[in-house]
């Protein structure tokens, strides 16, 4: 029998058993102090920035924060409302394999696609912290959570008025608002802001605009902590378009005729509700109910010859999340948790493509109409056992099902219900553990699986021939280090690896998935950050990757996948590093870089390696006073000419890579204010 004390949970031990690696200065808000298991009582590799790293970037969307994270590939469309993605383990942005499961303040914010493009509804100056946590051994989140997971945090209590207004190239200008009001257990915090710029290259126009609310009560006792958060951003852009080899070489900052009128426009709602309650002192309980929208409507042309395309997307998802967590004292263990949830996601998902001319719908120009629902529900158990102040293990299991249902509405042989491809219970292990022997040094491990199921169409059987088609599971285990020998130096090492059976890659066009087979992942991940004085501080982060083919389905074309190829817009190495420097009591200055190595864009590896780019990037700050900051920011200092380049199977013998450039050099500028009482 476990023989357990009646007492309140013991505080956090003085011993440093995590692998977390932070950027910025570490903020504590109220998310932090409930009884509700973290990231940081799991066993693998997280990654954490605070606001301090965050507020002063001149970023197009938040994608853009994402330069700084270690580990992460950032891959920037630069086409209008499709901004851009972010990637980690050795998984592209492409879109293609959508890998990263995103929440924003606690709620699932991920399209069914698996995109992440609820992001276009943040802006800087209200985000209070990015997580990032890498590898498969997080039991709290299944669907989309297939290399891990993102957590966005916005500014939630407090007494404040800030405010940024900026301006830089590209007639680039922003006014970012918030508001903070706390009195007598109740808080209240507003945030509107809105961003326009006419962009690098010619016919990129782009502006958005942002609103959110948060409206939370806590009594006196901290029994319990009830909100509401409403958010809603709306965005509108123009696309320059795609370019061939020869077109981006003369003039990277060119438009052509054929996308005179490509560009688009998107919608995005979320609304929360969110309640916490300390049942007991070892007893928490924890539930969030949640509605998005998302509204998007893009026309694009694919380079020279090629046909407009109106692409509309409209899906409304609701569900909720609950957990239970218990940590008593445990007379024979230095420390105990366990928690066990639940969570269900029901979408309700259209999509429409047309060919059209100049935005005019052809009368025989109809591709695509099709509905569908789509059900995730699953639970999880996760354990956090400390034996001893030096042995942390973290044993979790996780179970998923899918359900749904699918309509084409195209007149024709297609037309008609299909139903759902048979996944079964999707089950999911996942152990870690966590070894101190001496205070600042601690070995980690961990063993888990994750899942992906087909995308849009491919989530069900769509003719009599098909065969049923399983999950992709991912079985991925990694071994680490992390280092803190004295309190200024800490770095980290870990080796990873993956390896995915049956992967589905998805059609960009038709929103149908095609099968990519078995496939490995595998790299090494190098962090280091050294603060010698209050004055200087040095950090980088290096990891190496390798995303392969091993075993696709048979090859009927030359330009498939064969065993040992490249998964394609997958680099080889990603890269950040900086140096903050306050020169004077009132200045502040980082000077960083971020960048990554090249890629092939084609199955077959045929095609050539392109991506490839370094940009170095200064940051500077004078406060004025102690409410008000003026700062300076200079992007891409060395002028690098970069792209992102993309290529498509589906041209058959008229396929060529297509590029985009990136921006050039470019200065903003920006004042900063912020008022506590």
């Amino acid at each position: 029998m476990i023989a357990i004390k009646k007492a309140p949970p013991p505080k956090p031990k003085a011993v440093s058993d995590d692998s977390i690696f932070e950027l910025g200065a570490v903020t504590v808000s109220d998310n932090e102090q409930n009884g509700k298991l973290t990231s940081k009582d799991i066993a693998t590799s997280v990654d954490i920035m605070y606001a301090d790293k965050i507020a002063d970037q001149n970023v197009l969307t938040a994608y853009d924060l994402f330069h700084r994270m270690p580990g992460v590939q950032v891959t920037q469309f630069g086409q209008g409302i499709t901004t851009g993605k972010m990637s980690f383990r050795g998984f592209n942005g492409e879109g293609r394999v959508n890998a990263v499961k995103l929440l924003i303040d606690g709620i699932p914010s991920n399209t069914n696609s698996g995109d992440t493009y609820f992001v276009d509804s943040l802006f800087p100056l209200d985000i209070e912290s990015i997580e990032v946590v890498r590898g498969t051994n997080d039991a709290r989140y299944g669907l989309h959570s297939f290399a891990g997971n993102i957590s966005m945090n916005t500014t939630t209590g407090g007494n404040y008025v800030k405010g940024r207004v900026g301006y830089g190239s590209f007639n680039t200008h922003d006014i970012q608002s918030g508001l903070g009001y706390e009195k007598d257990g109740f808080s209240q915090n507003y945030q509107i802001s809105y961003r326009a710029s006419e962009g690098y290259r010619d016919h990129s126009d782009t502006d958005k605009n942002s609103f959110s609310g948060k409206w939370f009560y806590t009594p006196d006792d901290q029994k319990y902590k009830i909100g509401l958060i409403a958010r809603w951003s709306e965005a509108g852009a123009q696309e320059p378009g795609y370019m061939t080899y020869q077109e981006q070489l003369l003039n990277q900052t060119q438009t052509f005729a054929r996308n005179a009128t490509d560009g688009g426009k998107r919608t995005v709602g979320q609304v929360s509700t969110h309640l916490d309650v300390n049942l007991s002192q070892t007893l928490f309980w924890s539930s969030k109910v949640y509605g998005t929208l998302f509204d998007d409507q893009r026309y694009v042309t694919y380079g020279p010859g090629a046909t407009q395309q109106e692409r509309d997307r409209d899906e409304i998802q609701y569900g909720a999340m609950t957990s239970l967590t218990y940590h008593p004292v445990v007379s024979w263990l230095d420390d105990f948790s366990l928690e066990t949830g639940f969570d269900f996601q029901q979408q309700e998902n259209k999509y429409l493509r047309y060919l059209t001319d100049s935005r005019v719908r052809r009368s025989t120009g109809l591709r695509n109409d099709e509905k569908w629902d789509f059900l995730n529900y699953g639970g999880y158990i996760q354990a956090v056992i400390k034996p001893f102040k030096w042995l942390k293990l973290t044993p979790g299991y996780r179970a998923d099902i899918i359900d749904g249902s699918f309509f084409n509405h195209r007149a024709g042989s297609t037309y008609g219900a299909y139903p759902l491809n048979d996944y079964g219970t999707i089950s999911q292990p996942k152990i870690g553990a966590v070894i101190t022997p001496i205070e600042g040094y601690s070995l980690y491990g961990n063993w888990g699986r994750t899942f992906q199921v087909g995308l849009g169409q491919a989530t069900f059987i769509l003719n009599s021939s098909q065969k049923n088609i399983g999950p992709s599971l991912n079985d991925g285990w990694e071994v680490g280090i992390k280092l803190k020998p004295v309190d200024w130096a800490e770095g980290r090492v870990a080796y990873w690896a993956q390896d995915a059976s049956n992967e589905i890659s998805r059609n960009l066009a038709s929103v149908d998935s095609t099968m990519i087979g078995a496939t490995k992942r595998q790299g090494v991940d190098i962090e280091i950050k050294v603060y010698p004085t209050d004055k200087v501080g040095v950090w980088a982060a290096y990891s190496l990757q390798e995303a392969k083919v091993t075993n696709p389905p048979a090859v009927s074309s030359a330009m498939q996948y064969v065993a040992g190829n490249q998964v394609v817009n997958t680099p080889n190495y990603l890269f950040s590093a900086g140096i903050d420097y306050q020169i004077l009591p009132q200045l502040r200055s980082s000077l960083w870089t971020s960048g990554q190595g090249d890629y092939f864009v084609d199955q077959a590896n045929v095609r050539g390696k392109y991506g490839e780019y370094a940009l170095l990037n200064l940051d500077l700050g004078y406060q004025v006073t102690k409410e008000v900051e003026v700062q300076f920011q200079a992007k891409n200092l060395a002028d690098v000419r970069r792209e992102y380049v993309w290529y498509d199977e589906s041209f058959g013998a008229t396929a060529q890579p297509f590029f985009s450039p990136g921006d050039g050099i470019a200065f903003y500028g920006a004042v900063n204010v912020k008022f506590d009482y």
